[in-house]
């Protein structure tokens, strides 16, 4: 008898064996098992693993996951063999239903609460933000019974407000709620054309429950939110909540602060605050601080005003679009005035100081008399002046630049003031740079959302209900979670061990990031033969380093769990 080989497969993994060890590492699976109960012959928690592995494939939407399954090893990647067949949309649109059926914020608190017990997050900061998610389509309402009363949906989505710059298309707004720099602890979607200040004002009637269950106390935690926050409602709701945020620049008070503070010029240095180094095309920024005092709607404020050298831009180019049509202006006065004639010195000294009057914030005028003699005819002789028939007088002028205030006006333009209550003296005591340190984290809660907002996610076929985006926003939730766990994951042993890691360009890194870890296992394959697994090629040492940075054992790569 001839030599019967085992069948051979071969799958490209590339990072995905990192993305269920982290689920592994919380019992992802577990918790949603624990609060979706179902009959399905696949349960919800191995569903949703497998789209926030596709969500973090990177590679295809989520409406080919039927697809993207076909060519994947779903007994190393989801811990058990499943027919690519069970993520077909109709199954995935019941999965999603029911996944809001549940309450996709029970689900989400379910797998944060397990992430918090494991990697033991800090939670004395709370940052809040909010994006925009552009859909395309039609999205039909919750249908009701014939007669019974339409049921309310969840959010609507409409037009609103685009922060992808996308006015022409209907949208929906995730509110999320990080801890720990960037790691989300809660977010639910809101209406299209929701306001950051509406939103504001409902979360902080919730947020001391809601934090209360992740054992953290009233006072012992900080409410950072961006200038959204500061309105007369949302200032009162937060009653004693320590607080961090940005005065908006069209409260009068944020002027008069940066001005005196500019005129004082008692900073306090506070150097470079980035951990990343500088290069061409982000050259370092340095900023200095002074502290302030502000009362809003009766209650007094700290305010702390921040200089940076990087200064803002559009402020920046404002004042220069200012500056010069400032000079025009004058300059076409002046053209106008230069090319009069009079003929009595008294009125050309009228018109003078008349000119002299004309000025701007950026500008001045100064103006002198220039007499101009009108001769008589004829040859003039050698042997003496010609003679003067008559005087003629015209202005000459010449346009000074106010250049000690403009000065002054752009280092007003590179000011923001940070308004808080959080107290100098105590537990929770902060000086004016620990203030800004903290704010300037609010930008990771910013970042590194691109995954959650290609709308081709979701322009699939099974989402055309507002549940069932709700429901998807739980995944990418989930997958948002996994994705800022690796991140900190490798920064902590970078920061531990003090051994950077590998970057961009063959240079080593102190501030790696998910994203950075992704392109160091592309091409990644795994072979199978019959029931053994191997890896084509054996892991860099690159790849070695990151893996161990992540704790994830090589054996993710080859061998299912069981």
């Amino acid at each position: 008898m001839g030599l019967v080989l085992p069948p051979i497969e071969a799958y490209q993994v590339q990072h995905l064996p990192i993305v269920k060890a982290y689920a592994d590492k919380i019992g992802l699976v577990e918790a949603i098992h624990a609060v979706v109960p179902t009959e399905m012959e696949v349960d919800p928690g191995t569903i949703v693993l497998g789209m926030i592995l596709d969500t973090l494939s990177g590679r295809s939407p989520l409406y080919r996951l039927e697809e993207f399954f076909a060519h994947q090893d779903t007994a190393l990647l989801l811990g058990k063999a499943v027919a690519p067949e069970a993520f077909n949309d109709d199954t995935v649109g019941r999965i999603l239903e029911r996944l809001y059926d549940v309450g996709t914020m029970k689900i989400f608190t379910a797998c944060a609460v397990r992430a918090d017990r494991v990697y033991g997050l800090d939670k004395r900061y709370v940052h809040f933000d909010t994006t925009s998610i552009s859909v395309y389509g039609e999205y039909l309402p919750l249908a009701g019974q014939p007669d019974q009363p339409e049921p309310a949906v969840p959010f609507t989505i409409t037009h609103g407000y685009s922060k992808d710059k996308r006015p022409d298309l209907k949208q929906f707004v995730f509110s999320t709620l990080c801890v720990d720099r960037a790691v989300p602890l809660w977010g639910t979607p809101e209406d299209g054309n929701a306001s950051d200040k509406t939103i504001n004002n409902t979360l902080l009637s919730d947020i001391a429950t809601f934090l209360a269950t992740h054992g953290v106390a009233p006072g012992a935690y900080i409410y950072v939110a961006d200038a959204a926050l500061v309105t007369e409602d949302n200032l009162a709701a937060l009653g004693d909540t320590l607080f961090i945020t940005r005065l908006p620049a069209t409260y009068s008070e944020c002027g008069r602060l940066i001005t005196e503070a500019v005129a004082h010029n008692t900073w306090e240095d506070v150097g470079v605050l980035a951990h990343t180094k500088p290069t061409k095309h982000r050259p370092v920024t340095s900023y200095k601080v002074s502290e302030g005092a502000v009362t809003l709607y009766g209650t007094p404020y700290r305010a702390v005003v921040v200089h940076s050298n990087a200064q803002d831009k559009r402020r920046q180019q404002r004042l220069v679009r200012d500056i010069q049509a400032s000079y025009s202006s004058l300059q076409s006065t002046a053209r106008t005035a230069e090319q009069h004639v009079y003929f009595c010195r008294a009125d050309a000294e009228a018109a003078a100081a008349q000119l002299r009057a004309v000025h701007t914030a950026y500008h001045g005028m100064e103006v002198t008399v220039e007499e101009q003699p009108v001769y008589g005819r004829g040859r003039p002789s050698a042997h003496k002046p010609r003679p003067i028939k008559a005087m003629r007088y015209n202005l000459k002028t010449h346009i000074n630049t106010h250049t000690a205030r403009i000065a002054r006006l752009e280092e007003e333009a590179g000011c923001f003031v940070l308004l808080t209550n959080v107290p100098t003296a105590g537990d929770m005591a902060h000086s004016a740079r620990d203030i800004l340190t903290v704010y300037k984290d609010q930008h990771g809660t910013e970042q590194n959302y691109g995954f959650l907002k290609d709308p081709v996610i979701v322009n699939s076929l099974f989402l055309k209900k507002p549940e069932r985006i709700e429901a998807l926003g739980l995944i990418l939730w989930l997958a948002l979670l996994l994705w800022r766990l690796m991140e900190r994951t490798m920064r902590q042993h970078v920061d531990t061990t003090r051994t950077p890691l590998p970057g961009w360009d063959k240079k080593t890194t102190e501030r790696p990031t998910s994203f950075m870890m992704v392109t160091k296992f592309a091409g990644v394959i795994v072979v199978k033969l019959g029931s053994q697994r191997h890896l084509a090629r054996p892991l860099s040492g690159v790849q070695h380093q990151y893996l161990t940075a992540l704790d994830v054992p090589v054996t993710y790569f080859t061998l299912p769990p069981g």
